[in-house]
């Protein structure tokens, strides 16, 4: 899977108000530009988005109807990663993080100001 955050989001989106997402996801397969991993900066900014995230199962949920957002943006995958944590291959999808003010909640005007 390359863009892994944009299945997330997608599939998010897709459900209704009474639905539930759940996928087995390791956020050491989400990688920086320079190959790092986002590690807690990613599970933050999931959790932020409405998603719920357990790190020791490594499963990704989301209920509900919404269209979350991420604040990543796809740079292409990595198919040379190697093993992933059961031993199988894996692929490192890359992202860049966007600037604050390029999300659209951002974007709202805020008390105090014109």
């Amino acid at each position: 899977m390359g863009d892994k955050l944009g299945l997330l989001t997608r599939a998010a989106s897709w459900l209704t108000p009474t639905g539930r997402f759940v996928a087995s996801f390791d956020v050491d397969g989400v990688r920086r530009a320079d190959g790092t991993p986002f590690g807690r900066t990613l599970t933050k900014a999931l959790r932020v988005a409405g998603f719920s995230y357990d790190s020791r199962k490594r499963l990704v949920g989301f209920e509900g109807a919404g269209r979350p957002e991420l604040p990543f943006a796809y740079l292409g995958a990595d198919d040379k990663a190697g093993p992933n944590y059961t031993g199988q291959p894996a692929v490192h999808s890359r992202y860049e993080p966007l600037r604050a003010a390029t999300r659209p909640r951002d974007l709202r005007p805020r008390r105090g100001r014109p």
